[in-house]
């Protein structure tokens, strides 16, 4: 007997469980989708490249209507959902569209975090979380003028080169003393920082915000210290929060997210979350990597399967063009870890592996990536690493005996074992590295 399954979001993690579910069992559910924006499935990762004109929105699309008309799937488009009657089984959306459900998915995903100082509600002012965003954006670009983003997160500098692409004039504004302190350890910061400079991105950090200047529309902002710095628009990119308050009105339980279990089930067994408004094991993700291992799990167990979900490592990578960067894990320093370091400045290389027991805590690398992906799995899985740890910074390729006695004398690279503040001065003092490109 076909059910009723109902989804509240139409983002990336609903549209990767809803092929896996297809996969294992279609035509066990009559699906019903109801979507705030009025529009299809995109991926939401390519809005940078969008922004900056490298993409179009067409470009970008992962499920056409034709996906949904050939899986007999009803999507309400630009159907915001205002109530979940868990009593009757049913959602009910503004523009009065109501559904019943046998299950359901909340898939609510995230919203924008906006500094609520002076100013804030201005015209200009803009979030950067969807597509409707990004087309104000472009809007506002066409004038040229200057954007002033604030926050150097990943999506703050993603927006900042996106803009300064469109021909504006962009200056970033950042709190903390180093450009995306949670993905990067100062000297890749440093490194990054100096590529956007480069690029003609102003970047001011160790600043805060005081107000947005303005009467109709964004003149500008005034910093703590006093400084007025004119501009066009500003983007806030200083984070996000789960968009848990439906499920919260419905009595659901919600924390920060929507409380799940290892099943993605909510309080109520019909009931199920995923996505960035879902709180797994006290975490909620914001990155699509582990929002598809949920999905997967969740498709299982709505064809009555037992996967589990017991969390992710996430990685991160930065879209803008020329710039390669990648970032995984803990990398802070403590005395009962070791670091390997290659840093070669010349080339604008800088790898850092951060151990424990012989295995990947965290991993930085800027510059030179090809193995991001390679030390992200070593970590995933707790590798022991002793057997390669002498030529592990210089990744795959380089594993083995052959190559390693080929590369033994050069050891441009030392593990460390030290505290703190002797850790900077070694690294300091590191050698540039001299070996040929493989």
């Amino acid at each position: 007997m076909t059910q009723k399954l109902v989804i509240i979001g139409n983002g990336m993690a609903p549209g990767r469980m809803l092929e896996e579910l297809f996969e294992k069992a279609p035509g066990l559910y009559d699906v019903t989708i109801f979507n705030a924006e009025p529009r299809v499935n995109y991926d939401r990762i390519m809005l940078s490249p969008v922004l900056s004109g490298e993409k179009a929105y067409e470009d970008i699309v992962i499920h056409n209507d034709d996906w949904y008309a050939a899986h007999g799937v009803t999507l309400h488009k630009g159907a915001r959902v205002t109530e979940i009657d868990r009593h009757a089984r049913t959602v009910s959306s503004a523009n009065g569209v109501t559904a019943s459900y046998d299950k359901l998915v909340i898939a609510t995903g995230s919203l924008p975090f906006i500094i609520p100082v002076p100013g804030h509600q201005l015209p200009g002012v803009l979030p950067y979380r969807d597509l409707d965003d990004v087309e104000k954006m472009l809007e506002i670009a066409k004038g040229k003028g200057r954007a002033i983003v604030i926050g150097a997160g990943l999506l703050g500098l993603e927006a900042a080169y996106g803009l300064k692409r469109q021909g504006m004039e962009v200056t970033v504004i950042h709190l903390m003393p180093t450009i995306m302190e949670r993905q990067l350890d100062p000297a890749a910061a440093y490194l990054l920082e100096k590529a956007l400079t480069e690029r003609g991105i102003e970047i001011i950090t160790k600043a805060n915000t005081k107000q947005i200047l303005g009467a109709d529309k964004v003149e500008g902002i005034e910093l703590e210290d006093c400084r007025i710095i004119s501009g066009d628009m500003v983007v806030m990119a200083v984070g996000i929060r789960p968009a848990s308050s439906l499920a919260k009105e419905a009595g659901l339980a919600v924390n920060r997210g929507i409380v799940v279990d290892d099943g993605m089930m909510t309080s109520d067994p019909n009931i199920f979350a995923l996505g960035e408004c879902a709180e797994h094991r006290g975490t909620c993700y914001g990155l699509v990597a582990p929002l598809y291992e949920a999905a997967r799990v969740l498709a299982d167990r709505l064809t009555s399967g037992a996967a589990e979900y017991h969390g992710s490592v996430v990685n991160t990578k930065l879209k803008v063009t020329g710039i390669n960067l990648f970032s995984a894990g803990d990398f802070a320093e403590a005395p009962d870890r070791e670091e390997i370091v290659l840093r070669d400045a010349s080339a604008g290389v800088y790898k850092r592996l951060v151990l424990k027991d012989n295995k990947i805590l965290g991993a930085v690398l800027y510059g030179d990536t090809a193995d991001g992906f390679w030390f992200f799995d070593l970590m995933k899985k707790g590798t022991d690493i002793s057997a390669m740890r002498e030529t592990l910074i210089f990744g795959q390729s380089f594993q083995g005996e052959r190559r390693w006695t080929l590369w033994r004398p050069l050891q441009p690279c030392r593990m460390m074992r030290k505290s703190a503040a002797a850790t900077a001065s070694a690294r300091a003092r590191l050698p540039r590295r001299s070996h040929p490109k493989a």
